[in-house]
């Protein structure tokens, strides 16, 4: 693998290139700071806890598994579903651009290349769009 310009996506050249475990645990820490302070993102800080602890955790270790570096996530708490993992919420439009907002703010704050902040950000709308499908799927069918 070219180090000069990896190739993402490719084994754990994203992991690594992020900055691993320490790079990662900053970007989730400014991600939740973002959501903590954007007037953007009031609707998706009121689905969780106060205390963001525990998110912030989850959200280290999924990416982590996610980015091809240590599978954190599966060996603390199993597998996940990620859309029906967060059906149960109500994601519209709004709440899933508030989110990518966050995100978008706190790759931003990182030293990373322009083309690794283009490639995360196009990774992280697969998933964003597919969880509000999924809320969206069920407000439609009336199931919890």
């Amino acid at each position: 693998m070219n180090n000069i310009n990896p190739v993402y996506g490719m084994g754990d050249a994203t992991y690594q290139a992020v900055g691993g475990h320490e790079g990662l645990t900053q970007l989730v820490h400014d991600f939740y700071d973002a959501m903590d302070t954007l007037p953007e993102a009031a609707a998706i800080r009121k689905m969780h806890r106060d205390d963001l602890t525990e998110s912030r955790n989850r959200l280290l270790y999924f990416l982590s598994g996610w980015m091809n570096g240590p599978e954190i996530y599966q060996e603390k708490y199993g597998t996940i579903n990620i859309p029906k993992a967060h059906a149960y919420l109500d994601i519209r439009e709004q709440e899933r651009d508030a989110w990518l907002l966050c995100m978008q703010v706190a790759l931003k704050k990182q030293n990373y290349p322009e083309r690794l902040q283009t490639y995360l950000m196009n990774q992280f709308a697969k998933p964003a769009e597919m969880i509000r499908q999924a809320s969206q799927n069920r407000a439609q069918s009336g199931t919890n």
